[in-house]
C-alpha cells in the first residue's frame, strides 16, 4: 500500500513538471536558454515593438555575457535606452556615461554623453526640494559643451541649462523669504543679497531689493537701542538706492515709508540715549534688557552672518 503511494505521488509530481513546463511562455523559455544569439535578436525585437520591460529582461541576462565581444557596443547602447525608455533615469545615466567612456572613438559617444546628462535633467526635483541632481545636471551639460563645442546639441543643453539655473534661482529667492517669514530679519538681508549677487540678471531683482529694505527696517527696529542708529541708518541708504533705481516700482510707496520710520527710529532713539545718560535708572533699564529676547534669531544664532553696525 505504501509502495503503491508513494508511485503515485512521483507520477502526481512528474505530472505536475510537465504540464508547469508546456505552460511556460516563449518569453520565460527564452530567459532560462542559452542561446545568447537568439535572445539577442529577440531582445531587438522587443525593444522595437516597444515592449520594454521584456526587452530589459534579456539584456540584463547578455550585458556580462557580452563584455568584451564586438557585439557588445550595440547591445549596451540598447541597454542604456531600453532604461531610458522605462524612465528609469538613474540607471540610464549610468548606461549612457558608461557607454560613451568605454566606446569614446564610437559615432554613438557624443549621444550617449549627452543622454548621460539630460537624465540628470529629467531627475531634477521641483524647486523646493533638494537640488543636488540639478546641480549634478548643470555639471553634466557643461561637460557636454566643453568636450563637443561644435555639437548641433549645443544649442539644446545651453537652454536646459539655463532652465536648471531658473530653478536654482527659484529656490534661493524662496529660502531668502523664509528668512524674513520666521522673524530672521539679518539672515534675510544677507541672503536676499547673496541671491541678488549669484543671480545678477534675476527676475526677482526689483523685489529682492525691496524686500533688503523691509528686512534692514525690521532688523534694525527688533534690535537694542544702542545698535539702532546704525541700522536704521542702512535701511535709509538701502532705500535711497532702491528708489533711485525703480522710481515707477509699484513698491516705492511702502519703500518711502520704511525710510521715513527709519529716520523717526533714528530721532527716537537719539532722544532716548540721550535721556539715558541723566538718568541712572533708564540707562540701568536700556542695558539689561533680556539679550535673548530683545534681539533678532539671527543674533542668537548665527553669528556667523552680522552684518557691522
Amino acid at each position: 500500500m505504501f509502495k503503491k503511494l508513494k508511485l503515485l505521488i512521483a507520477i502526481t509530481v512528474t505530472s505536475l513538471i510537465i504540464v508547469f513546463n508546456s505552460c511556460k511562455s516563449k518569453y520565460e523559455k527564452l530567459r532560462s536558454s542559452n542561446d545568447n544569439a537568439k535572445k539577442y535578436s529577440e531582445a531587438i525585437k522587443y525593444y522595437n515593438k516597444k515592449e520594454y520591460t521584456k526587452a530589459l529582461g534579456l539584456f540584463d541576462d547578455l550585458v556580462t555575457r557580452y563584455r568584451g565581444r564586438a557585439e557588445a557596443e550595440d547591445l549596451f547602447y540598447y541597454y542604456a535606452y531600453t532604461n531610458y525608455k522605462l524612465r528609469d533615469y538613474t540607471s540610464a545615466r549610468y548606461h549612457f556615461k558608461t557607454f560613451a567612456d568605454t566606446y569614446p572613438s564610437s559615432p554613438r559617444a557624443e549621444e550617449c554623453r549627452f543622454m548621460a546628462a539630460y537624465c540628470y535633467y529629467l531627475d531634477s526635483p521641483i524647486f523646493s526640494l533638494d537640488q543636488e541632481n540639478t546641480n549634478k545636471a548643470i555639471e553634466a551639460l557643461q561637460l557636454f559643451i566643453n568636450l563637443y563645442p561644435k555639437s548641433d546639441r549645443v544649442a539644446e543643453a545651453s537652454k536646459l541649462i539655463q532652465a536648471l539655473r531658473d530653478k536654482l534661482e527659484d529656490k534661493s529667492f524662496a529660502n531668502s523669504k523664509l528668512y524674513l517669514t520666521i522673524g530672521d530679519y539679518q539672515a534675510a538681508v544677507i541672503a536676499f543679497n547673496n541671491t541678488l549677487r549669484d543671480y545678477p540678471d534675476t527676475k526677482y531683482a526689483e523685489e529682492l531689493e525691496f524686500l533688503i529694505v523691509k528686512a534692514q527696517y525690521l532688523y534694525a527696529q527688533h534690535s537694542r537701542e544702542f545698535t539702532q542708529e546704525n541700522r536704521y541708518g542702512l535701511a535709509i541708504t538701502y532705500a535711497d538706492q532702491f528708489s533711485e533705481k525703480y522710481p515707477k516700482s509699484k513698491y516705492l510707496r511702502d519703500v518711502q515709508d520704511y525710510k521715513k520710520s527709519s529716520r523717526n527710529g533714528i530721532i527716537r532713539t537719539k532722544n532716548l540715549l540721550e535721556a539715558a545718560l541723566g538718568d541712572p535708572k533708564l540707562t540701568k533699564k536700556i542695558t539689561s534688557k533680556d539679550t535673548v529676547a530683545s534681539q533678532p534669531p539671527s543674533e542668537k544664532g548665527n553669528n556667523n552672518k552680522k552684518i557691522g553696525n
